[in-house]
């Protein structure tokens, strides 16, 4: 492991000087499971974002497992430049190897390194490289790695729970980018968000009879719903018009591994007014 003597940041976000960030979609370029011997306590670190479904997926999914002081947690700043992601005192210095900019973790895993730069990373301390950039696997390893804490991903529902991954992907998270303003898009979106009200007035659970990676996956969108691309109303009803998805989805906010892993304003659009969650 890599001691950090002092706290180093990156300069400010400024596009003007190092050009601005365009987002490049790529598969992830590392994908290594999470074995026996990477989940010893204290050897893996996660760099999320405060705005990214992804990283926000899996620090739920850490919190509900209580893996605090196993598996440890930093964030990068949301602003972003050509540079990519980057370590400011808005968020805090890099804790474990003082980068600057997370393409650093990139450029030590894999030399000459020229691809996107995404988030979140699982770090190995021990090998000093990347385990992982795969944001859907992520939560999934974490959820089934560490013995005893299997419960978010029960191998009884977990094929019910990887098909309701897919249809949430399809329906639900990936209408709430620049496609929700196409009248299909919005159109399929208000129908999913209908059909999971329905279905939720009748259990408290997307799956089986406990929280669930679906659950978890489900409520990183509906948070981003109203603070995002419904902020102010572009898209159609506002999430409480839903009331079994609405109770539902207020019930999780209220359980402190949801919360705390919350920032409102970082996922919220320009002048938005956040509900009352």
């Amino acid at each position: 492991m890599t001691a950090v003597a002092a706290a180093k940041y990156a300069s400010p976000m400024e596009a003007g000087l190092h050009g601005a960030h365009v987002t490049r979609l790529s598969l992830p370029r590392f994908d290594r499971p999470i074995d026996a011997d990477l989940a010893t306590p204290g050897r893996l670190h996660l760099y999320g974002s405060w705005s990214s479904p992804g990283s926000h997926r899996a620090a739920i999914v850490r919190a509900l497992l209580n893996l605090d002081h196993v598996v440890s947690m930093s964030y990068v700043d949301n602003l972003r430049d050509a540079r990519g992601w980057a370590f400011r005192e808005s968020t805090g210095a890099d804790p474990v190897n003082g980068f600057t900019l997370l393409r650093e973790a990139y450029e030590r895993t894999e030399p000459g390194y020229d691809g996107p730069v995404s988030v979140p990373v699982l770090w190995d301390r021990y090998q000093s490289r990347i385990v992982s950039n795969a944001a859907d696997s992520i939560d999934v390893g974490l959820a089934t790695a560490f013995a005893g804490r299997r419960f978010l991903y029960p191998a009884l529902h977990r094929d019910e729970i990887d098909d309701m991954f897919a249809w949430i992907d399809r329906t639900v998270s990936s209408r709430l980018g620049p496609s929700v303003y196409d009248d299909r898009s919005r159109s399929e979106l208000l129908t999913a968000l209908q059909t999971l009200s329905t279905r939720l007035s009748a259990g408290r659970f997307l799956v089986g009879d406990a929280i669930s990676l679906a659950d978890i996956r489900l409520w990183v969108s509906l948070v981003r719903y109203d603070a995002g691309p419904n902020a102010h109303g572009a898209v159609g009803p506002k999430l409480s018009a839903f009331d079994g998805l609405w109770g539902y989805a207020r019930w999780l906010y209220q359980l402190p591994a949801f919360r705390q892993t919350t920032r409102l304003r970082a996922i919220a659009a320009p002048f938005a007014t956040l509900p009352e969650w």
